[in-house]
């Protein structure tokens, strides 16, 4: 065959891959036109290419920009082809309310892939359990024990000394008459987020955190949960394609690290019991291991609650916690620093309301509605999770006039619908007045997921049941930085030079880096920052 091509000339060798090409192209609209059901109407979409679908139309930039702008193109409800998947991606709160209200049931499915059954199969966590028993198992133990109200409110303490500890670090960086170098308040904010999460859910600070910091990062990187064989499930060639190594042993290593923490914590349970007659109850329970072991030791579940489960729901826990809060966390800051008028009045608040503590206690943040406006508005300008992914369990479903197939991922575009000037006003602005109780120009939304237009943390049962934990987080850490210290920018810089630029992944982050010189306004007690 290769010989025979060797001697054609470059006209012909066109003319044969055109064939071939339209080929392609006419079987691919037969078998999609056979497989989608006789007068069912399919959402409109980009134009095509063979194998690859619509794939080409998102490598043009950040593919929630991207696929915001061809959204534009071809409606709210916009069908692509992504090689062998078919996907649905949503742009309108009318849409996903439409989704939500009345088929919630039939889009409770998370996508799935090669590499996150992998990840799954000694146990599977919640994120991306099939809808059923064991994900309603554990979401209810997500809801009523881990981060119920009660358990959240428990933790309280451990926020409160990490942000002293957070404060307490930045005044030793504090700016003297003599200068220091700038912070980098970004690593900052991630240590205080991962202190503070990681001691609520195991328990205790961990002994290497750099590295346990390290370990979470590579497992958000989208390569290691997927690859080709989510692109090509159908090609026999891909399943035989070597697989990731580096993925594996991420895998392994945080295995590795979540028995160890399990075991250890096994044996000083045994060890509490035994001292107190088995008398141990729920006022014992210092964080969300000692929960789950004992929600395990009574074995009273319809599903069962083994080692697997349990270290998978950790993992799904941990990851989640510090991804997002971090993120959040980090745009806040950001857009702070790049809007003055909106610090100066944040500042304002804190210290009106706070005046005379020399530390942020939780007790008082309830009275800080400018900051919640603050978080409220940056979750809306940069959702931790710009998509939110469904899988379609019904073939009977019609979203606005257009049949959505069984097995079809559907994706919401948070991102665009919370940057929608159908529903925002100067939507690409910084302004936290916007979720002021009480302003008559304006609606107050929340993110609880009744509000479609605001959903960054998604909405019906798939909602992120990790909501109030995450906030508790954000909001002490902002209002600590904002209570104690003045915030300049390094060499002279000016807040409408900040860089904005977003970094792609399973979260979206800022590109850059962020650094300033803490300036002590309102001294801290001493807290220790020992690791």
């Amino acid at each position: 065959m290769e010989e025979y091509f060797v001697g054609l000339p470059y006209p012909y060798l066109c003319l044969y891959g055109s064939c071939l090409l339209l080929a392609v192209v006419v079987a691919r609209v037969v078998l999609s036109g056979s497989g989608s059901g006789s007068g069912k109407k399919l959402p409109p979409g980009p134009w095509q290419l063979p194998v690859i679908g619509s794939l080409h139309h998102l490598l043009q930039g950040l593919p929630h920009h991207t696929i915001r702008d061809l959204s534009l193109r071809h409606g709210p409800l916009m069908l692509l082809r992504i090689c062998e998947r078919t996907a649905i991606v949503v742009s309108s709160a009318e849409a996903v309310g439409e989704m939500l209200k009345g088929h919630d049931a039939a889009f409770s499915e998370r996508p799935s892939s090669p590499g996150i059954e992998e990840l799954s199969r000694h146990g599977q966590g919640v994120i991306f359990a099939p809808y059923g028993d064991h994900w309603r198992l554990l979401r209810r133990i997500l809801m009523t024990e881990l981060l119920s109200a009660r358990r959240v409110e428990a933790f309280r303490r451990i926020r409160e000394d990490e942000a002293a500890r957070l404060v307490s670090s930045l005044s030793l960086s504090s700016l003297p008459p003599g200068g220091q170098p700038p912070v980098d308040i970004d690593e900052r904010l991630e240590v205080f987020i991962a202190d503070s999460s990681v001691r609520a859910i195991l328990g205790d600070r961990l002994p290497n955190r750099a590295a346990f910091l390290r370990m979470i990062k590579a497992g958000q990187d989208p390569s290691s949960l997927f690859d080709l064989r989510d692109l090509f499930p159908s090609s026999r060639l891909v399943r035989m394609l070597p697989r990731s190594r580096k993925a594996e042993r991420h895998r392994q290593e945080m295995f590795r690290l979540m028995d160890d923490i399990l075991v250890s914590r096994s044996q000083t349970r045994a060890a509490a019991d035994g001292q107190d007659g088995g008398g141990g109850g729920v006022e014992q329970e210092q964080d969300m291991v000692d929960v789950l072991l004992r929600i395990q030791k009574e074995g009273d579940m319809r599903v069962s609650l083994n080692h697997g489960v349990i270290r998978a729901a950790l993992i799904d826990v941990v990851g989640a916690a510090l991804d997002t809060s971090t993120t959040t966390l980090r745009w806040a800051m950001a857009e702070l620093i790049a809007n003055p008028r909106v610090m100066h009045k944040a500042q304002l608040e804190i210290r009106r309301v706070m005046a005379g503590q020399q530390r942020v206690h939780e007790a008082t943040l309830r009275d800080l509605h400018y900051l919640k406006a603050v978080i409220k508005e940056t979750l809306r300008l940069h959702p931790p999770a710009p998509f939110v992914p469904r899988v379609c369990l019904d073939d009977r479903i019609k979203i606005q006039g257009y049949h959505v197939p069984q097995g079809t991922i559907v994706v919401a575009n948070v991102w665009a619908i919370s940057r929608d000037p159908k529903y925002w006003e100067d939507p690409d602005m910084f302004i936290p007045e916007r979720f002021l109780q009480g302003d008559p120009d304006h609606r107050c939304l929340d993110y609880k997921g009744f509000d479609f237009e605001f959903t960054p943390f998604g909405a019906g049962r798939r909602m992120c049941p990790g909501t109030s934990f995450a906030h508790m987080n954000v909001e002490i850490a902002l209002a600590s930085l904002l209570y104690h210290f003045d915030w300049k920018l390094p060499d002279g810089a000016k807040p409408e030079e900040i860089d904005m630029t977003e970094l792609w992944g399973v979260t979206v982050t800022r590109k850059a880096k962020l650094f300033l010189h803490p300036i002590p306004c309102i001294p801290p007690a001493v807290a220790s920052i020992d690791a």
